[in-house]
């Protein structure tokens, strides 16, 4: 089978968001000023939804509002 070269925009989901990969074929000397381009250009589509479309993240903030009392105890090392 041939390997397809073609660029290509492939997207999974979830019950959370929507994943899109961009695959594209480009000059090993090329690759980090032209995935730069790309990124600008994602970048500048969002931003022009007006907040329609926004970045995601995993990352989650946990607030503790009270401390709840805890104990601890720790046991001595027996020696052998």
């Amino acid at each position: 089978e041939d390997a397809r070269v073609e660029p290509m925009v492939t997207m999974s989901a979830d019950e959370n968001w929507m994943t899109f990969t961009l695959r594209y074929v480009v000059d090993f000397k090329k690759r980090r000023i032209t995935k730069d381009a790309l990124f600008w250009q994602v970048i500048t589509a969002f931003d022009a939804t007006k907040g329609k479309v926004t970045f995601a993240s995993a990352a989650q903030e946990i607030s503790l509002m009270s401390s709840p009392k805890l104990e601890v105890k720790v046991d001595q090392p027996r020696s052998h």
